[in-house]
């Protein structure tokens, strides 16, 4: 079952690679979700979970270069967020890797809060700037 559903009302930024990214990070996301709670292999939840965190960096990347192209005045505070987000990830995923940490409901479900959080008042309002 998937853990997030992209909805235009709900998600959308109304930036159209944004929008893009995002879906695919909630369907990798999903991925390493249904993956961990659904009891399959520790190789396989370690690849999902890999590919889910080097894209989510990519997509941080390119939203941080389009804001600064675009001198977004509210950069600073969102590269702040995603730092923080990057290095809990980056954690994890080190954690996961030394047998010292597992992807378990409680982590999809921060994920999930974060990004519920996150988009509505650190993406959305980029749209304007982002747009112009």
């Amino acid at each position: 079952m998937a853990l997030i559903t992209w909805t235009e009302s709900q998600y959308g930024t109304k930036v159209g690679f944004a929008d893009e990214e995002h879906q695919v990070l909630f369907g990798k996301l999903n991925k390493v979700y249904d993956l961990a709670t659904g009891g399959a292999d520790r190789l396989e939840i370690g690849r999902a979970l890999d590919d889910l965190i080097a894209y989510v960096v990519n997509h941080f990347a390119h939203e941080e270069k389009e804001m600064q192209a675009k001198n977004y005045a509210g950069y600073v505070a969102h590269k702040v967020e995603h730092d923080a987000l990057v290095g809990i990830c980056a954690d994890l995923q080190t954690k996961f890797h030394a047998g010292e940490a597992d992807v378990t409901d409680a982590v999809g479900q921060m994920v999930k809060g974060w990004l519920d959080s996150h988009i509505p008042a650190f993406d959305m309002p980029y749209a304007g700037a982002l747009n112009s």
